[in-house]
């Protein structure tokens, strides 16, 4: 993509206060100092953020023989922002300062045959008003009294973000649905629209394990299964922002068919519904099955592991043995530094998958490679999906910045276009 001089301020004014939301309060030569920016610079873009209420003046401090320098941190009271987790089975929605501290939850069921567009588009407006609405004017605990600076949803499956369109989400069987349009009559916000990969990703980067590390790849376990890519410090989205589909490469040849109509992809033996079918194959008449509740279903097997049942260690050790075999993939192709298992799967069941995948990974992976690499659960402590989700929000506020408004949901000028390209970093 052609970049233009308004993309490169615009990534600049993103790396800065991705800088102060990590490290704030900070002085603005130590901006410079970690972005590697001019000092005349920096002070430019932070007196931008000031202007647009992202940040505020908060004092000085002692600099080694000359004068206190003036520190700055985010206004938490500057805004919210909007991260959305549209998963197979739930839509998940939080709100956030602009320091991505949340403010307020909302939760959406999706039962069995709620997939449709209309009907999923219904549950993320529901459960966005909520949040919104939450929290009394001059409260500072919700979003009655904040200006929205954006919306940012993720949902599974292809998606082309410039469009705001759902490419192709196999789960559900979409083929080209315009998301963002359906959303744009209801939710008077800007929107933006991702997949939970590049969420995932980005939220280790900022405040997970992937944070201050050169490669990365953050394993995404839950109904679907993907392999968010964080190269060279930012995140990978390929050519048509396709990358990472790991969950539909071939594990076993011939095998158990998947949703996106090929067999013995990765997802066909590590997501919910795969753990969920092993379960069922090793004891049909289980306790721990919960027919069409794949949450509560690992969740049991979790408790059920843990206090040793044979049916449960049984299941882990099969999925891990997966698991492992598929990662030790991801190690020998790609050389990452860390290996992140992350979304609602691997937070219900990593405890006890972590240790076999790593003896798994160890015998199936080169060993120059798996030396460098280290295998760890995800230590955000709100929903990572949610978390990224709201990022991309944040990025559309400041590409928005200086140029003529569009209205809510509108997609995004095509690639090449001024609109520009991703901000570094994410």
């Amino acid at each position: 993509m052609r970049r233009t001089s308004r993309d490169i301020r615009t990534a600049n004014r993103y790396g800065v206060l991705r800088q102060i939301i990590a490290h704030s309060p900070v002085s603005r030569q130590e901006l410079a100092a970690a972005t590697g920016l001019s000092l005349a610079t920096v002070a430019n873009l932070v007196g931008e953020l000031l202007a647009l209420g992202l940040l505020t003046e908060v004092g000085f401090e002692e600099s080694a023989g000359g004068r206190p320098r003036g520190l700055v941190a985010v206004n938490t009271s500057g805004g919210a922002l909007v991260g959305v987790d549209v998963a197979e089975t739930y839509v998940h929605v939080e709100l956030f300062d602009p320091a991505l501290n949340v403010l307020a939850r909302a939760d959406e069921e999706l039962r069995p045959g709620e997939n449709g567009p209309r009907q999923v588009a219904g549950h993320i407006v529901a459960a966005v008003e909520s949040v919104t609405g939450q929290g009394g004017r001059g409260s500072g605990t919700g979003g009655g009294d904040r200006r929205i600076l954006g919306v940012g949803v993720s949902v599974p499956g292809q998606v082309d973000r410039e469009g705001g369109v759902s490419v192709y989400a196999p789960n559900w069987d979409w083929h080209e649905v315009p998301l963002l349009s359906l959303l744009a009559g209801r939710l008077p916000h800007p929107l933006h629209l991702d997949n939970p990969l590049r969420a995932c990703t980005v939220a280790e980067l900022w405040f997970g394990a992937a944070r201050d590390r050169g490669d990365a790849v953050v394993v995404n376990l839950g109904t679907g299964v993907g392999a968010g890519l964080a190269l060279g410090g930012s995140l990978h989205r390929g050519v048509t922002n396709s990358a990472g589909e790991w969950g539909h490469t071939t594990l076993v040849l011939d095998g158990r068919p998947c949703h996106c109509g090929n067999r013995g992809c990765v997802e066909a033996y590590v997501g919910a519904p795969a753990i969920m079918r092993r379960l069922r194959e090793l004891d049909p008449g289980s306790p721990l099955l919960h027919p069409g509740d794949q949450t509560a279903t690992i969740a049991a097997l979790a408790r059920a592991a843990g206090e040793g049942d044979p049916v449960a260690v049984a299941a882990v050790r099969e999925t891990a043995r997966f698991l492992g075999a598929g990662i030790a993939d991801l190690v020998n192709l790609l050389n990452p530094e860390v290996i992140v298992l992350s979304s609602w799967v691997a937070a219900l069941l990593g405890e006890h998958l972590l240790g076999e995948v790593r003896d798994v990974v160890a015998r199936h992976a080169l060993a120059r490679p798996l030396a460098g690499t280290e295998i760890v659960l995800s230590p955000v402590p709100t929903n990572p999906v949610s978390l990224g989700a709201a990022t991309f929000a944040l990025e559309g506020f400041l590409t928005s910045v200086g140029r003529r408004p569009r209205s809510p949901g509108a997609p995004l000028p095509p690639p090449g276009a001024p609109a520009g390209t991703s901000p570094a970093g994410i």
